[in-house]
Order: structure tokens, then sequence, then C-alpha cells
């Protein structure tokens, strides 16, 4: 009876797989100049065919998102001379703001926005004015009347400091505002010992994930060729930083669950929900690897801890369609993910500690570039087209960086760009308080899905 419920779970897996890669193949078809929204939303409709009424394929919030402009614009990496050569210039103009007694602080209320008569207007007047969010030449510096141009001011300050553009002053915005000017200088400080201790030996081909900005870019020739959002870990599941190797491509992955996130996650829900291992794909093992049924486990006994769980390849898979394997201490890697809607949000820490990186497909092309029969472009989504498991083994291992870069400056402009501090590694002196724009937050459900 234990075989026959294999083979026919084994059957639908695969016939999902095969279904999986038919929408791939039809995918492939289509012209190349459609537009990102149009492909964007085959992907959604593919993905959603796997999990339709599950909590991890539910929309994460009801709102139009906005559309994000949250990626550098500049070809220069974050490990190169020229980057410190601009924080260095960004550290000197924020030495003298200090030397001539910094910028008021706004005081905090209620939220400030245009058309808004407030008098603590000219202080935020003054404030955007000496960080240069406000042009100098601006008029009425004294009035109280919150105008348009003082609305294009505050907008330039979060988009410098990886908010939601609203251009309101907003209850999440004072925080971020109120950062003495010393507090900046000495954030600026700390990043440029951080990118300094970068700089040994730095590869001519390598991929760097920046975790509190939610971006990773790839280098070849100390330049960006590819930059894409990224998802990285909850503040109580820690992205770590790690220097690593990607040595393998893996095309429909099996997602062996962590023992934590079984632990910790998974367990839980299963004494809630005992039918979400069936609706996700998922089976559980006993430690010696004898395949049980989830209906006969009893998962509030001291025995469930003990199980092993593997989720079958498919659109409704952890991983997606695509990981990028990655040996390290951590465990952590970079993989493909079904929950795609979760990019359309500006702040992006909702994993278990691993990296889901947008466009993956795109990135994985790039990285088997130099691999035999993979040179030319689109060789990712010919294979998936396929349908088959696969695993390619790179002959010219990628190295990997997870860093921890939160300032920063624009080589190309000097605009001097901060990010919030998701897990509190700037130490307590630089502490504003995160606390996260709950207008730009999915519901909880969405966020902290079962997944790495």
């Amino acid at each position: 009876m234990r075989d026959q419920i294999s083979t026919t779970r084994s059957g639908t897996s695969l016939s999902r797989i095969a279904a999986l890669a038919l929408f791939v193949a039809i995918f492939q078809m289509l012209p190349q100049f459609a537009p990102q929204s149009r492909a964007q939303s085959l992907w959604d409709a593919l993905q959603n065919s796997y999990g339709s009424g599950t909590a991890t394929n539910s929309a994460p919030i009801e709102r139009k998102p906005d559309q994000l402009d949250d990626l550098r614009p500049d070809s220069t990496p974050w490990r190169s001379d020229v980057m410190l050569n601009a924080l260095s210039a960004a550290i000197e103009r924020y030495q003298k703001i200090v030397d001539a007694g910094g910028w008021p602080l706004v005081p905090q209320g209620r939220m400030m926005r245009e058309g808004d008569e407030d008098e603590r207007v000219p202080i935020l007047r003054k404030r955007l004015r000496i960080t240069g969010d406000l042009s100098a030449k601006s008029s009425y510096y004294d009035s109280q009347t919150f105008d348009s141009e003082l609305t294009e001011a505050v907008k330039h300050f979060q988009r410098r400091n990886g908010l939601r553009e609203t251009g309101r002053i907003e209850r999440s915005v004072y925080p971020v505002l109120n950062f003495t000017a010393a507090q900046r200088l000495a954030q600026l400080k700390l990043n440029y010992d951080r990118l300094k201790g970068m700089m040994q030996n730095v590869e001519e081909r390598y991929v760097l994930v920046n975790v509190p900005a939610f971006q990773v870019e790839a280098v070849d020739k100390f330049e960006v060729q590819l930059r894409f959002r990224v998802i990285v870990g909850r503040p109580e599941r820690q992205t770590p930083e790690v220097v690593a190797m990607i040595r393998n491509i893996n095309f429909y992955p099996y997602w062996r669950v962590p023992e934590s996130v079984a632990t910790l996650d998974l367990i839980p829900r299963l004494r809630k929900e005992p039918g979400y291992l069936a609706d996700e794909g998922i089976r559980v093992y006993t430690a010696s690897g004898q395949e049980l049924d989830p209906k006969v486990v009893d998962w509030s006994s001291p025995q469930a801890t003990t199980y092993r769980f593997k989720q079958d390849p498919g659109g409704k898979n952890a991983l997606g369609l695509v990981r990028l394997d990655m040996s390290n201490q951590y465990g952590v890697y970079m993989h493909d993910t079904p929950m795609k809607n979760l990019f359309d949000q500006r702040s992006r820490p909702f994993s278990a500690g691993c990296v889901r990186v947008q466009n993956v497909f795109d990135l994985a092309d790039w990285i088997a570039h130099y691999e035999p029969g993979w040179e030319q472009p689109g060789r990712v989504r010919q294979q998936l087209a396929t349908g088959q498991p696969m695993e390619l083994k790179l002959t010219r291992p990628v190295p990997v960086h997870f860093v921890y870069i939160t300032a920063w400056a624009e080589p190309s402009t000097g605009e001097v760009q901060f990010r919030q501090d998701i897990y509190g590694r700037d130490g307590s002196a630089l502490q504003g308080g995160y606390e996260r724009d709950q207008d730009d937050a999915p519901p909880a459900a969405s966020a902290a899905a079962l997944a790495p």
C-alpha cells in the first residue's frame, strides 16, 4: 500500500512538472518585446495554478503596488575603489555639517502633507536644505505651508533612505528623519570600513547581495552587468554575511525542509492545519527514511520533531523552479520563489534566511554563461521547458558575497544613500528604531509563509 501511495504521488508530481514545462515552453514562444508586466502576469498565473486558495500564493496587499525604482542606477560595484572614493567624499561633506552644528530635529506629531499649515514646516525645510534634498534656492523659507516644492523634497529624502516615496511625513518617516548628523557621519564611516575590508583580492567576476539594500548585483570585469531585487531574512531569522562559491544550478529542485524551519514553522502549523502537507506537496519521513502518511501522525507528540520533510518539485515548491547552490556553514543559498508578489514591496525582509531573487532565471543564465553549451541567453528557460529535474555542475564556480552595507554614495552623482539597519548590526549608538511602514507591509501570512 505504501508503495502504491508513493507511486501515485510520484506520478502526480511528474504530471505537475510536465504541465509546468508546457507553460514554460509557451512562455518561451512569446515575443521577446512583450512588456514586462505582461510576462510577469503569465508567471503569476502559472504559479497560482499550483496554489490557488493557499496562504502562500495570496496577494500580499489589496492596494495597487507602487512602481518601484529602488535599484542602484550606477554600474560601479559596491566593492570598488571608485565607491570608496565617493563614500570618502560623503564623509567629508557630513563632517562639515556636523562641525557647523548639524541639522534640527523635527518634532514628532501628526502627519504632515501638502496643503497643511504646520509650525514645524520651517524646521522641516531647514532640515532638508542642509542635506540637499531641498534646493538652497527654494522660496518661502519661513512659510508654514507644506507646498508642492516641499513635497518633492520629501520624496527625494525618502528615495535616498529607501522609504516609500509618498511626499508625506508619516509616523514611519520621523525616526529616519531625526537621525542626528553625527549619527549619519558615524554610519558613513562604519560602512567605509566595511567596504574597505572587502577590497582584498576582489574577483573579476562575482555575485554580491547587499542584504539591507534588498538587491543583488552580478559583476564582470569590475562592472555591474545585472542588478535585481531580493528578499532576505526576517529580523528573527537573519540572512548571514557569507563568502562562498556558487557551484551548482538546480532545476526543479526538491526542498528538504531544514530542521529549524520544521520545528519553528512547519510542525506548529500542522497542528492547526493537518492538511497543509498534502496541499503543498510536502512528504514526511522518519529519521531512517521511511515515508509516513501524514493523516495518521500525531503532530503534538514529541516524536513529530524527529521527522524529516521534503517538498516535491513544481510551481508550489518553496524554492521555485531554480536553486543556486552555494555550500557554506550557514546552509543558506539563493533561489526562485512562487511568492513573486512580495517583490512589489520596498522593504523585503520576509524569508527564513535564504535569499529569493527576482528574475533569477536571468541571473542563472549569467552564472552559467561560460559553461559549454550554455553560452546563449535563454538556456535556463530552455532547460526548464524540458520539464526535467537537472543539476548543472559549474566548471567555473562563481564567488558570491552576502554583505551588510547600510550607507554609500553613488559615484555618478555623489548622492548619499542610507538604508535601515534591519538587523541592528550598526551598533546601539546608531539605532534609530527600525519601524516597518505598515502601508508597505503584506499580511503576516504571506510574508512569513513557510519558505527558506
